[in-house]
């Protein structure tokens, strides 16, 4: 007797989604097997980012370091610089313990054995399955944001998120077949992204319309419930853009913990939840000016908001930082918050 999951990959195996880090199921069929490395960096990228933010990304990291072990090799200023603009720097930093952790403890293979998986840096439960499943085709369920809307609606689960989460995890855990799981779970991704999606559900054309409760109950597209969030706080600072009279810019490395941990950005105050009258603490003496426009970002738990100020010096030593050539600058290596203050400069 055919069930949910033979349903829906047939579906997957004439729908699937094109993604430059997956074997198309007609591939697996055929005996190629996916690339744990593959797999597992991608996963690392498509955590809160969307596929289409996060391709460019992973063909670069492919192109320039094609094996773990290369990417293990890679100095951390390199990977943080390929990282920039993609956001959650934690994962950057991660990305580079996990490498050489895999190279160091598992002679640069990714274990396929989940509770191996479970212990490498930055490899978390969703991770884990994933990687087991995707990569390695054992039978762990991966539940994204895609897997826990398809289940709200499949079965009329009207608990909001994320109390619902336990549950949905169960439904999709009985759900997740024993046979080909890897292109089950990416069946289910593909089907919440494409037919199954946020609004306006195309309920017509879906493997799994027919056994569908919301679609019957006509509650699909309140689904899945969400408990309100707060509103998010806003937090106020300052950056100081300092170019040496032969255009050489001022940048400092973060620290490695904490937002944008590792990554380049300029000298500049903490964020704070009041905003100062005058900004405060300037990296050493010079005729700072404020610029008229300010930095606006949203982070995951908060609005930045940061005042400019921008000043031209000689031949100077700084307290902190280095001066980087102009011809060595690139504006893409900064993380987004730190490039829309240095766009602000040139407009």
């Amino acid at each position: 007797m055919r069930d949910l999951s033979d349903d829906l990959l047939d579906w997957y195996d004439v729908h699937a989604r094109a993604m430059p880090w997956r074997v198309p199921p007609a591939d697996k069929k055929a005996g190629v097997r996916p690339d744990a490395y593959a797999v597992w960096m991608s996963e690392i990228m498509l955590q809160q980012t969307t596929v289409a933010a996060v391709t460019a990304y992973f063909q670069r990291f492919i192109t320039r370091w094609p094996t773990v072990a290369d990417l293990a090799a890679a100095a951390d200023a390199d990977v943080m610089g390929e990282w920039a603009g993609l956001g959650y720097y934690a994962r950057a930093r991660n990305l580079l313990k996990c490498a050489r952790a895999v190279v160091a403890d598992h002679g640069g293979q990714f274990p396929a054995d989940h509770a191996a998986l479970l212990k490498l840096p930055g490899i978390g439960p969703y991770t884990a399955a994933a990687v087991s499943s995707i990569a390695f085709d054992l039978p762990f369920t991966v539940v994204d944001g895609n897997v826990e809307r398809v289940m709200a609606r499949l079965h009329d689960e009207h608990t909001p998120l994320p109390a619902a989460k336990p549950i949905l995890t169960s439904q999709a855990e009985a759900l997740t077949p024993n046979t080909r799981p890897g292109d089950y779970a990416q069946a289910v991704m593909d089907l919440g992204a494409t037919i199954c999606t946020p609004k306006s559900p195309a309920c017509g054309i879906c493997p799994w319309r027919d056994p569908c409760k919301a679609r019957a109950n006509g509650t699909a597209p309140d689904l899945p419930r969400k408990t309100p969030k707060k509103p998010k706080p806003i937090r106020h600072g300052t950056v100081y853009l300092a170019q040496r009279n032969d255009g050489a810019w001022l940048l400092e490395t973060r620290p490695d913990r904490g937002l944008l941990g590792g990554m380049l950005g300029w000298p500049g105050s903490d964020w704070v939840d009041v905003a100062t009258p005058r900004p405060t603490a300037p990296p050493f003496d010079a005729a700072w000016q404020r610029l008229n426009s300010e930095v606006r970002h949203t982070f995951t738990h908060f609005h930045l908001i940061l005042d400019v100020m921008v000043a031209t010096v000689g031949d100077i030593t700084p307290p902190h930082g280095t001066f980087v050539p102009k011809a060595q600058f690139r504006p893409s290596d900064l993380p987004t918050v730190m490039r829309k203050a240095f766009d602000l400069t040139v407009l």
